[in-house]
């Protein structure tokens, strides 16, 4: 599996299959009995491949597979890694938190500059936000980084159980 940029957080990748998307999909069916080292959920025209509950960590990667048909004997495969949803939303609500204070803080920093008032504090706001930030997005790239093993590992399973 190759990554086009390093700076992506949720790599992604497509697959063409030379069989529909019915069949890619009964075959993640019948996986889904047959092994332990994931849990597989099928829903419509998507796959999610889990890592167990007792196996998880906090960065656990899940691979989503979309499996879209492009004729009655070809589909095509989008898969995108990415933590837990839920871990995902918070992660990107203190993105968001932190660029609408450093926007706050900026408009504060400029109205004091505008009015020859000290504006020390907001500056200093305004750089812990920027460092706050960066240690999020480091935060992020540590927790890919402790996971590529598994995200190989279940890209591995899915070229198995696709006979790839």
């Amino acid at each position: 599996m190759e990554l086009s940029n390093e700076l992506v957080l949720r790599p992604r990748f497509k697959l063409e299959l030379n069989q529909s998307n019915d069949q890619a999909l009964k075959t993640f069916e019948a996986v889904k009995k047959t092994q332990s080292k994931y849990n597989i959920s099928v829903i419509d025209d998507h796959v999610f491949i889990k890592i167990p509950k007792h196996k998880q960590s906090f960065w656990s990667p899940q691979l989503h597979l979309e499996i879209n048909a492009l004729d009655r004997s070809k589909c095509l495969l989008h898969g995108n890694f990415g933590p837990n949803p839920t871990v995902w939303t918070m992660f990107m609500f203190f993105h968001f938190l932190i660029a609408i204070l450093f926007i706050g803080f900026a408009i504060w920093t400029y109205t004091n500059y505008a009015l020859d008032n000290s504006f020390v504090i907001q500056l200093v706001t305004m750089l812990f936000l920027v460092l706050m930030w960066a240690g999020l997005y480091l935060g992020g790239r540590i927790g890919k980084a402790k996971v590529k093993r598994e995200m190989y590992a279940q890209y591995k399973f899915l070229l198995k159980t696709l006979q790839l």
